[in-house]
């Protein structure tokens, strides 16, 4: 059974897909074999014995501790690119909003509550 300790809240979604007989998720192991990591700053924790990897659930490794990682032989990746759907949502959200006037006109219809013909 491999212990991964997750220190932010990971969704269900991702971690429903491992074999629960093979990998257990918790947050309070604390000497895990693997970590799963969104933001949370790793640069001030120690390592335990039986850690072998770490798995940064985003772009970029500068909140883990990959010098120290590598000296320890520990492996580190990221997953690039899993947000990018939410990302191309959130720009044409964004010129949506920007180019209809869509918050404006959200408020006006929002002024009209209380008023006879809403």
């Amino acid at each position: 059974m491999y212990n991964i300790q997750t220190l932010n809240k990971i969704s269900a979604i991702g971690t429903d897909i491992y074999d629960k007989s093979v990998y257990s998720f918790s947050d309070d192991y604390s000497n895990p074999d693997a970590i799963m990591v969104r933001s949370a700053n790793m640069h001030d924790m120690t390592f335990g014995d039986k850690l072998i990897a770490i798995a940064r659930a985003g772009a970029g490794v500068n909140n883990i501790p990959v010098d120290r990682c590598a000296q320890e032989g520990i492996c580190v990746f990221n997953t690039p690119g899993a947000n990018a759907n939410a990302v191309k949502e959130l720009a044409i959200c964004a010129l949506l909003l920007s180019s209809r006037k869509i918050t404006e006109s959200a408020a006006w219809a929002a002024s009209l509550k209380g008023t006879p013909d809403a």
